[in-house]
């Protein structure tokens, strides 16, 4: 067996191992999409595990790595690391988000790092050239434009902007 069949196999029985026990009905501990329809799993089913999109994903939810150029989830509270070119967020996310244009439309903690990012509701750190809050609980905003609608320091201000 080649090292590279090894490496694979290995790779696959750890992910398995680790995500296997937790999944339910409609969660998959693995997605590659090339945009969809053409994905592994249909675009209800939630994703425990690792996401990978070429061109465009969509899934109920997604926690751990949500790598892609365009990553979409509609459902639930997705957790974790989203990297690539746009991050769209229907619902809620907790982690990281690094992508030129991060967007969670209800609640967002943790850290966005991007261009532009916007969150319904933001707890934790925005850093980019436009931030956008529409209400932060407590947070630090850091870019050229910092918007928070309700509860920030001041309603737009260059620089920096927070809530505590």
């Amino acid at each position: 067996m080649k090292k590279y069949e090894q490496i694979f196999y290995i790779t696959l029985v750890t992910l398995f191992s680790v995500f296997g026990s937790n999944i339910n009905a409609q969660e998959r501990p693995i997605q590659i999409s090339l945009f969809t329809p053409v994905q592994i799993f249909p675009a209800s089913y939630s994703i425990t595990g690792i996401r990978l999109n070429l061109i465009y994903g969509r899934n109920a939810s997604v926690s751990g790595l949500d790598i892609g150029l365009v990553n979409q989830t509609t459902a639930g509270i997705s957790k974790g690391v989203q990297w690539g070119v746009v991050s769209i967020n229907d619902n809620q996310f907790m982690g990281w988000q690094n992508n030129f244009v991060n967007i969670t439309k209800e609640k967002c903690e943790g850290f966005q790092w991007g261009l532009v990012n916007y969150a319904g509701t933001m707890s934790g750190f925005q850093l980019g050239l436009v931030n956008f809050a529409g209400t932060m609980n407590k947070g630090l905003q850091i870019g050229l434009v910092n918007i928070i609608n309700h509860g920030g320091q001041f309603p737009v201000f260059p620089i920096v902007n927070w809530a505590f």
